[in-house]
């Protein structure tokens, strides 16, 4: 397998810090392009000289230890920085944005119930059948646009066959998901049109959402058809202990919520996974062998190594909410300052070399707890058994497909929105189109 040795590029620090004498604010732009372009290097270096960074802007950890407590510590570490945009869109409180409530820890629970790891069979076929759809389609072609036309396009048939969520179209539905992501992930500066596009967007989904709450009870009293097994029916017939019952604004919120955590991360990983496996012929080749075999464990095992190289999601962004010491009892302890964004960088941490053995090789052996793609700690995603059987049956339904190839640039270069989502990324299918 292709390996990605583990060199720690000198110098970041020494020029952030000649830079910062000079003009803080200046150094903290170049240290956020660095973020953007070089962040391999940097992750690799600050691991070995300072894995935790403390900026005027931001605290930056990036070693496997820390960023476990970063994300694990929720009393300190917390995700308020997300309510204000998330909430102002969905018009009421999120339980992924309460840190410790009783709402978290209901509403978490139950929707681990309703997303369960018995459906991931059921779930895999519907993307499996989404995709296939999408690729007999594109087929004659030779190409197709993987974002919109293939991973978004299996996106919105999982929101509205298995979330229950359809939208009223599958474009309007990927409208409102970009809309709020972009505000709550994307807009650093604060951009007002950014934000009212959000509100916009968000005001709009919620007023379809209680109209299709509306019609779900009315077919599911009137008894006229069997109910459908999504997770809005099960939350509709769900009969809990009054203290317990969600009321018709928290269905709709974390109906809404399935939206919103799945839509963009799942694609944004799919691109980043197919980029990582096309450019190295070896792990293509592995790939292409498992996506052929019997059943998908050992092609899952690719996907996920894949993306640690590559992740889509490189930093988790949490609010420290009292001085806290980080690395406690090492040369590196730092004190990181109440009030300061942290940036827990789960990319660097899938690379440290104290928690993951030869990170720089591509190999299929590694234990499930080194892998941060859904999170960790409180926080981490309730969805994941069926979010990760998207991504998974997506992805070997395409490496099934023969000739599956990036196309030179510009056809072949991602387009993002705002350097964050991924908006369109052309591949080559078979022979055509060359």
């Amino acid at each position: 397998m292709d390996r990605l040795d583990q060199v720690t590029a000198d110098g970041y620090l020494d020029k952030y810090e000649a830079a910062a004498e000079e003009d803080p604010m200046g150094a903290l732009a170049l240290l956020t392009g660095w973020l953007r372009t070089d962040w391999r290097p940097l992750f690799a270096e600050l691991r070995a000289r300072r894995p935790v960074l403390v900026t005027p802007g931001f605290v930056i950890v990036t070693r496997f230890a820390e960023v476990a407590e970063v994300l694990s510590r929720g009393e300190v570490f917390t995700v308020a920085g997300y309510a204000p945009r998330l909430e102002a869109a969905v018009g009421g409180p999120v339980m992924l944005t309460r840190d410790g409530t009783p709402m978290n820890w209901r509403e978490k629970g139950l929707m681990q119930v309703m997303l369960p790891p018995g459906d991931v069979p059921r779930v895999r076929e519907l993307a499996g059948r989404a995709a296939d759809e999408a690729l007999d389609a594109a087929w004659p072609s030779g190409r197709i646009e993987a974002v919109g036309g293939l991973f978004r396009r299996v996106c919105m048939a999982v929101c509205a066959e298995y979330f229950g969520f359809p939208g009223p179209d599958p474009g309007t539905l990927s409208r409102w998901s970009r809309a709020v992501m972009t505000d709550v992930t994307a807009n650093l500066g604060g951009d007002p049109a950014i934000h009212t596009a959000s509100v916009d967007a968000g005001t709009e989904m919620m007023g379809y959402l209680r109209g299709l709450l509306a019609e779900r009870r009315a077919a599911i009293s009137a008894g006229a058809v069997p109910p459908p097994q999504d997770v809005l029916a099960r939350l509709l017939r769900t009969e809990l202990p009054a203290e317990l019952a969600l009321d018709d604004q928290r269905i709709l919120i974390n109906v809404a919520g399935l939206l919103l955590g799945f839509a963009e991360n799942a694609s944004g990983s799919m691109v980043h996974v197919v980029q990582h496996v096309l450019r190295n012929p070896e792990i293509q080749r592995s790939v292409v062998r498992a996506a052929a075999g019997p059943g998908p464990e050992e092609f899952d095992r690719h996907v996920w190594e894949a993306l640690r190289f590559d992740p889509f999601l490189k930093m988790i962004v949490r609010t420290c909410e009292r001085d806290h010491v980080l690395a406690a009892g090492t040369p590196h302890e730092t004190v990181v300052p109440a009030g300061s964004p942290v940036l827990a960088a789960v990319a660097s941490a899938m690379f440290d070399e104290t928690a993951v053995q030869d990170p720089g090789a591509f190999r299929l052996d590694r234990p499930a707890y080194i892998g941060l793609h859904f999170g960790h700690g409180p926080h981490a995603c309730v969805g994941a058994y069926p979010g990760a059987a998207v991504v998974c049956e997506t992805l070997r339904r395409l490496f099934r497909r023969p000739g599956v190839r990036l196309l030179p640039p510009p056809d072949g270069t991602v387009q993002r929105d705002r350097g964050v989502f991924p908006d369109r990324f052309l591949l080559g299918l078979d022979e055509k189109g060359m």
